[in-house]
């Protein structure tokens, strides 16, 4: 199992341990998602602009972890 070190605004860190922790998987977990989908992909798994979008939802959320997550996290997903 690979090591990963990244440097990350404080604020921003905090932020998103609190959004994982809601969502009921951890902070590695959610940067493991995002970079498996990015790998499935072969693209940055959502669309980058200098605008900002309130279209994610949590049920397109749920589908895009679906395949990613242990099965801890999947039935954590299943109560939402």
């Amino acid at each position: 199992m690979a090591q990963l070190n990244i440097r990350i605004d404080n604020e921003l860190k905090e932020k998103g341990d609190i959004l994982f922790r809601e969502l009921g998987i951890s902070f590695s977990s959610a940067i493991s998602l995002f970079i498996s989908q990015a790998v499935r992909e072969k693209a940055i798994p959502f669309q980058v602009t200098a605008q900002k979008s309130n279209n994610i939802t949590l049920a397109s959320e749920k589908s895009l972890a679906k395949d990613w997550l242990t099965p801890e996290e999947d039935s954590t997903w299943a109560n939402l």
